[in-house]
């Protein structure tokens, strides 16, 4: 697999050059590119197998790329920020990873595009999509697991989701929590936006499992939760979420 990094850290794309290659020695990585000027160059000549590309470039958001040269490599958007979750899936994103991550992270992600490949339209050399930005599936059940136990859980039966560590959990209006082998950013797309929200890189909540909520510094707001999550926790819309919230509040 042929894959160009975009990232203008040099830390930060040493450290993915070499896990790329300690979980696949056959990656070839073709280049690593700091800039939209760079980037553009280069795509509008060559083509790659899969994009890692960090949003926040030397010289802009990498989202400028795609307003200036046709990408269709898909796409695994590295950042330190969650407000660009659903912008990055709208652009050839298949997964959105969060700084700081791990090689479990690209792990997952590496995987997410191999299960793409296998049940998506493909044209080699390159993943085609069969269509530029395909309407969204609305999720309305997860399957879940408790021991040997398999089972389903309704939508409507979710209060809310919650990453811990390396799990995401999902919590249901009668206080039931599960692991499901999802990722919060591959998850937001899914679901209803009239009924989930993600607040921060934490949470993404239902609307009914909002019981209060409470105005902060910074335009930020804590919400109390039913069911309450561990005790102790705090549950904050993020400052850079917070306008978006109280759209979604009023819509």
């Amino acid at each position: 697999m042929r894959v160009l990094i975009i990232e203008d850290e040099e830390l930060a794309a040493d450290t993915l050059h070499k896990t790329l290659l300690k979980l696949n020695p056959k990656i070839e990585v073709l280049a690593i590119l700091g800039t939209v000027e760079a980037a553009v160059a280069w795509l509008s000549k060559h083509t790659a197998d899969l994009l890692f590309m960090d949003i926040h470039l030397g010289d802009g958001e990498s989202f400028q790329i795609f307003e200036q040269v046709t990408v269709e490599s898909p796409v695994i958007f590295t950042t330190a920020y969650d407000q660009y979750t659903l912008k990055a899936f709208k652009n050839q994103g298949i997964d959105y990873l969060l700084k700081p991550f791990d090689e479990e992270d690209v792990a997952s992600a590496l995987a997410k595009l191999d299960s793409i490949r296998k049940f998506s339209e493909i044209n080699i050399p390159q993943i085609r999509f069969k269509t530029e930005e395909p309407a969204a599936r609305i999720r309305n059940r997860f399957m879940v697991k408790l021991g040997k136990l398999i089972k389903t859980v309704q939508s409507d039966d979710v209060a809310y989701f919650m990453a811990d560590d390396k799990y995401l959990f999902l919590v249901t209006n009668d206080k039931q929590n599960y692991i499901i082998e999802e990722t919060i950013g591959s998850l937001e797309p899914q679901l209803d936006n009239s009924d989930f929200f993600r607040i921060n890189r934490k949470f993404i909540i239902h609307i009914k499992a909002i019981r209060e909520m409470y105005k902060l510094s910074r335009n930020r707001v804590r919400i109390v939760l039913e069911p309450a999550p561990v005790e102790g926790l705090e549950v904050v819309v993020s400052e850079e979420r917070a306008e978006a919230f109280k759209n979604w509040l009023n819509q």
